[in-house]
């Protein structure tokens, strides 16, 4: 959500365009405009959210940067807490819906949700964007929609191409992140997607992988 990365922006004093949601939005951070909002259609929607209820899912459904739940679980509760957010229960999501969401977001255990991916594969192929993110979490967006699509449109805007660019990434839903760009880094126990697209591997978090690449390309440059 643009909501809950825009505070992580000020405090590293960042101010180009922000790439959310999965790649459906780019916002500009300094005057809070959104350039690119690309959502799920209405009725689409509504039939993938049919589809989880049915299998019994927990979902958060994304509407206008505000995050909706039908009600307040343990599995609501953790992920707001988590991410500092207000969340709000409505009931049954499908009939509350009036209008395009950015995102729905399957929560449930890791073998759920790797249950749960493999069904909607083929319920919505070619019609969403279905990946994990974490483990834990199931993404659904607008076909069009990736963290490369996104990327493409920052690169455009800002003029530079994809061949100069150089991205990480961990996840599943990083894929088309890295095959966009022109050196695709997977970080160390990254998802097996990943790591079949990626050029090479970085040390992980606890060995400051991501830092380490980076301050060696600059290093190279000076």
């Amino acid at each position: 959500m643009f909501r809950s990365v825009r505070p992580y922006l000020e405090q590293a004093g960042l101010d180009e365009p922000v790439v959310c949601y999965q790649g459906a939005v780019v916002a500009d951070p300094r005057t809070g405009e959104i350039l690119r909002h690309e959502t799920i259609p209405l009725e689409l929607a509504r039939e993938a959210l049919a589809a989880f209820a049915a299998a019994g899912a927990h979902v958060n459904l994304y509407v206008d940067d505000e995050l909706y739940v039908a009600e307040l679980n343990d599995y609501a509760r953790r992920y707001a807490d988590f991410q500092n957010l207000p969340v709000t229960p409505v009931g049954d999501l499908a009939q509350w819906l009036e209008q395009p969401p950015t995102k729905l977001v399957a929560v449930g255990e890791e073998a759920r949700i790797a249950e749960l991916a493999d069904e909607f594969r083929g319920l919505f192929a070619e019609r969403l964007f279905v990946s994990t993110s974490l483990p834990i979490f199931l993404e659904l967006a607008s076909p069009g929609v990736s963290k490369g699509s996104g990327m493409a449109f920052v690169a455009e805007r800002l003029g530079f191409d994809a061949a100069r660019t150089l991205a990480f990434g961990d996840g599943e839903n990083d894929v088309e992140l890295l095959e966009w760009a022109g050196y695709g880094i997977a970080v160390a126990d990254a998802h097996p997607r990943l790591q079949a697209v990626a050029d090479w591997t970085c040390p992980g978090p606890n060995e400051l992988g991501v830092a380490s690449v980076l301050e060696a390309l600059l290093d190279s440059r000076s």
